[in-house]
């Protein structure tokens, strides 16, 4: 079965079709974005198995001490040889971050100023994502983290807006407060197209600033959605749209999040079953859920929203 961001928008599900960034670049961001942390060796070898079951959206960093961007771009260009996936049909998604979250290994010099650690950092993951006979482009760039005061964030924002449009289509921050992304839309000439959190219960699942979001056309990448949540994970709704529509618990899972609206998952599993069952999963409750199943979704959703706050 094909990915749902494979086909064209009018022929996947609506709970699974692509979203439009409201950001500078023409950019689509697929619902479920592979994420790279913590692959080490297996990195390259897992983004190309990624790609070739249906992911079509890549997160990563500029950040040796968590992520191999270089060995990402390996995996990329490996599929896009075999004509698995062209790059008009990728997101590629990276990070800017701060000296305070690398270790010997940077993608800039230390020594330089902080604007100039910003280009550094994007030109290095240019050149990690590189294609023969292609001007590289990253389609959004993410500040890793707010900077330790809000004039050096507006400062890292300002480097990276002078590289939008062409080099980098979308702008977006993680790790932040409401505060700092109010802050961004005020004082920013290119306003945040994403915003990457964690989703858990000691955040309140970050209601009130996925309601910001929402009412900003602002798009939620979540994060640990899934490790840091296992009972909300086996959670009476998501059981009942597992039954309904026949599919494994987290692909039901993923699909209520998903159901919040404006939201999308970073899923960054190791095994090619579960790559394969979420987004086949995925897909399957969107068609159950518009059609023999859409009184039972709407309830199993409204229920789930009760859970994560958001009224």
């Amino acid at each position: 079965m094909a990915h749902p961001s494979a086909a064209a928008g009018s022929q996947a599900s609506r709970l699974a079709r692509d979203l439009v960034l409201a950001g500078p670049g023409s950019s689509r961001i697929p619902k479920l974005v592979y994420g790279t942390a913590w692959k080490e060796a297996r990195t390259a070898d897992l983004v190309y198995r990624a790609l070739r079951i249906g992911f079509r959206g890549i997160d990563t960093a500029a950040q040796p001490k968590h992520y191999d961007e270089r060995a990402v771009g390996d995996g990329v260009r490996r599929a896009v040889a075999q004509g698995i996936v062209g790059r008009a049909d990728l997101f590629i998604q990276t990070k800017f971050t701060a000296p305070g979250g690398q270790n010997h290994l940077t993608p800039y010099d230390l020594g330089a100023p902080l604007q100039d650690k910003v280009r550094q950092s994007v030109q290095s993951s240019l050149q990690n994502f590189a294609l023969e006979g292609q001007e590289p482009y990253l389609d959004s760039v993410v500040l890793h983290s707010p900077m330790d005061t809000v004039e050096e964030t507006m400062t890292v924002w300002q480097a990276l807006e002078s590289l939008t449009p062409d080099k980098v289509r979308n702008l977006g921050i993680s790790n932040t407060t409401l505060a700092i992304l109010e802050t961004l839309l005020e004082r920013g000439t290119v306003k945040p197209a994403v915003v990457q959190n964690r989703f858990h219960a000691r955040t309140g699942y970050e209601a009130d600033l996925r309601r910001f979001c929402r009412e900003h056309s602002i798009i939620f990448q979540s994060f640990w959605t899934l490790t840091a949540n296992g009972p909300l994970a086996r959670s009476e709704p998501v059981q009942r749209v597992a039954r309904g529509a026949d599919v494994q618990l987290e692909a039901a899972y993923y699909a209520l999040v998903l159901g919040l609206d404006n939201v999308v998952v970073l899923d960054g599993t190791t095994s090619e079953a579960h790559m394969k069952e979420d987004l086949e999963g995925v897909e399957r409750i969107g068609v159950w859920a518009e059609g023999e199943g859409s009184a039972e979704w709407e309830a199993a959703l409204a229920s789930f929203k009760s859970l994560v706050g958001d009224t």
